[in-house]
């Protein structure tokens, strides 16, 4: 049995397939998946699994070197928007190496998904608790 705190095959998998900038989208239980990417669904009911949780586990083993964010999620999420921001400070903090930030308008967001080698699909009901997890390398 797998030691490490990721227990879900399918994102194990994905984090150990993964290559420097490569895109993963986490998502909320709303956003339009399109085809082509591979989809992880991990919602279960409204709000479970959470949107922070599935990050945070997603966090415990990747290296991010940029999050985009949709524009929108600032004024219409603003509670959301701080706590992803503190969520990424804290893990620049743990992975010795800045995030950057990025802003894009929501259709923008949307149409960028369609590139992303996943999208995690989680149980999150918070308008625009989207972002984008861009690769980075661990040395």
């Amino acid at each position: 049995m797998k030691r490490g705190k990721l227990l879900n095959a399918p994102l194990s998998a994905l984090i150990a397939r993964v290559g420097h900038t490569d895109e993963i989208v986490v998502c909320d239980a709303g956003l339009p998946i399109p085809d082509g990417p591979e989809r992880i669904d991990l919602a279960l009911t409204a709000g479970t699994p959470s949107l922070l949780t599935t990050l945070d586990a997603l966090l415990f083993e990747l290296t991010v070197e940029r999050v985009v964010l949709a524009e929108e999620i600032k004024s219409v999420s603003p509670t959301c928007h701080q706590q992803l921001l503190a969520r990424l400070e804290r893990h620049a903090d743990e992975q010795g190496k800045p995030i950057t930030i990025d802003y894009v308008s929501h259709e923008a967001f949307k149409a960028r998904s369609r590139r992303s080698r996943a999208i995690v699909r989680s149980g999150e009901t918070t308008p625009y608790a989207n972002l984008i997890l861009c690769a980075g390398v661990a040395f």
